[in-house]
């Protein structure tokens, strides 16, 4: 179900999306409100669970994962304990950096950041040796044109 928001939720959230560091007092004087009146607002729209978590995005190539890959994943099994199976040898791998359900002629779409094709290739045999799987395809980034762009609020 879509969350009301007024114009003023709007503006504080995309501020948010742009730059969290902003100060609260930043924020307020940027949207246009008083600092209580900022705060009710960010504390109504965390409460409402609007806001995820507040977290910083790192650059991958500096922190040496310049590597970006995306894993189709094709199944031929369906049950509950498989998937729990599944989600639990995925969710144990720190460089599957995404991991969706997806519709079409793949089953799953995995993000991997690695710092090569030596650390792609551990990282999808253990996927194999784990989990019983029909297909896997793989797309190796060659640029980000835009990553991680904020939501349009």
């Amino acid at each position: 179900m879509m969350k009301e928001l007024d114009q003023i939720d709007r503006r504080l959230l995309n501020a948010l999306q742009e730059d969290s560091r902003l100060s609260q007092r930043d924020l307020a004087d940027k949207i246009g409100l008083s600092q209580n009146a900022c705060w009710r607002r960010l504390k109504a729209l965390d409460e409402r669970r609007l806001i995820k978590n507040h977290t910083v995005r790192l650059d991958s190539a500096e922190v040496g994962l310049p590597l970006t890959v995306f894993m189709m994943v094709r199944t031929r099994h369906h049950s509950k304990e498989w998937l729990e199976q599944f989600r639990k040898e995925i969710l144990a791998i720190a460089n599957i950096i995404d991991f969706y359900r997806i519709a079409g002629d793949y089953d799953y779409m995995l993000k991997v950041a690695v710092k090569d094709m030596n650390a792609f290739d551990r990282v999808y045999q253990r996927i194999i040796e784990k989990v019983d799987l029909d297909t896997v395809t793989s797309y190796m980034t060659m640029e980000a044109i835009a990553d991680a762009r904020p939501l349009p609020v």
